[in-house]
């Protein structure tokens, strides 16, 4: 679950929410945050077919550096009325404040306006990605494959959980395959900001119905709060900034935290999960080019104190220095023992610096 900022849609936004909802009176609606309220920015009602007038509308509400919600009624219809998409506007020239903001209210601006209603949701940072162009890409990327027969999908699970099985003498482990699923734009940028150091925590989750690596949270987070961001029923990813010292040095260390809270998920969640990860690591890694200085895997989020956290980025060194002792030789002879001490004594004593 996204994480949630508190703002909701004032009254006069909810009274326009509902008429939308039972009638084709608008088009497009822009919705913006003000004043910690959801606010109507424009309204457009509907004059030609919805793929005629949709650049035109769309693309008129969209400011250069100011993210907004805008909810376009397609001509389609489900069971609850006029199917609508919700595109998201990010621009890249927007604050990092108002992109965190925005995208951290729109799980609350579809519950508002009732999920039922929204038939796609699009994330845009250019406008090339919200036009008519930009939504046909998108529909034709979400086209979802043939529904596989029950034997086709026990297969798959099979291939998936696939580990080698030509264990030798030299054999150290078994190894899982790996699976690489998409990542979508949202988690993207959001790593790219942790990587930039504007943010210092990420929380992925796997879509396991579009098989895709979705954002789940970017909440400011210090180590106390550590415990409460692992949810206790499903696994997640997370990066977080490590803010310490370590012998007179101030140091930030990016930590990977896999979460996996045992048997209280599905099987399916801890296999998708497990056989992500190195794909999404060597990701961050090589093509992010971030450094993960560690990576822990936990069931509890309690585990995930300070002093856990520094032993585990500065593990203590097992090698204790002991004091040399020079091992006594054979025992010595009466005459070996006398020319010993005549030896020493013609020896010129050196005076120690």
């Amino acid at each position: 679950m996204s994480h949630q900022t508190g703002i909701q849609a004032g009254n006069d936004v909810k009274e326009i929410f509902a008429n939308a909802r039972s009638g084709d009176q608008y088009r497009v609606l822009k919705i913006v945050i003000e004043d910690e309220q959801l606010t109507l920015g424009g309204t457009r009602k509907a004059s030609k077919k919805w793929d005629q007038e949709y650049d035109s509308l769309v693309l008129s509400l969209l400011e250069d550096a100011v993210p907004c919600y805008i909810l376009y009624r397609l001509d389609s219809t489900n069971n609850q009325g006029y199917e609508w998409i919700l595109l998201a506007w990010s621009p890249d020239h927007s604050t990092v404040r108002h992109k965190m903001l925005y995208a951290a209210t729109r799980a609350t601006l579809k519950k508002e306006f009732g999920g039922g209603h929204i038939k796609d949701e699009i994330f845009g940072t250019t406008k090339e990605d919200l036009n008519l162009s930009g939504y046909k890409k998108y529909l034709t990327s979400q086209a979802a494959p043939l529904p596989l027969t029950a034997a086709e999908e026990e297969l798959r699970q099979i291939k998936l959980s696939e580990v080698q099985t030509d264990i030798s003498v030299d054999t150290k482990q078994q190894t899982l395959q790996g699976v690489a699923f998409p990542i979508h734009k949202d988690a993207a940028e959001a790593l790219a900001h942790f990587k930039q150091k504007r943010i210092n925590y990420v929380q992925l989750e796997i879509d396991t119905e579009k098989e895709m690596i979705r954002l789940c949270s970017t909440e400011p987070t210090e180590i106390k709060d550590l415990p409460k961001r692992v949810p206790k029923d499903s696994p997640r990813y997370h990066f977080f900034l490590y803010k310490h010292s370590h012998e007179g040095d101030y140091l930030e260390s990016t930590v990977f935290i896999y979460s996996m809270p045992g048997y209280k998920c599905s099987i399916r969640e801890r296999m998708l999960y497990s056989s992500c990860k190195n794909n999404l690591i060597d990701m961050v890694e090589n093509k992010l080019q971030l450094e993960i200085e560690k990576k822990l895997e936990i069931e509890d989020g309690n585990e995930l104190t300070n002093d856990f956290l520094y032993g585990e980025v500065h593990p203590k060194q097992h090698a204790y220095k002991e004091q040399f002792a020079k091992p006594k030789g054979p025992a010595a002879t009466s005459i070996s023992h006398h020319v010993t001490q005549d030896t020493q004594l013609c020896t010129p004593r050196r005076t120690e610096q």
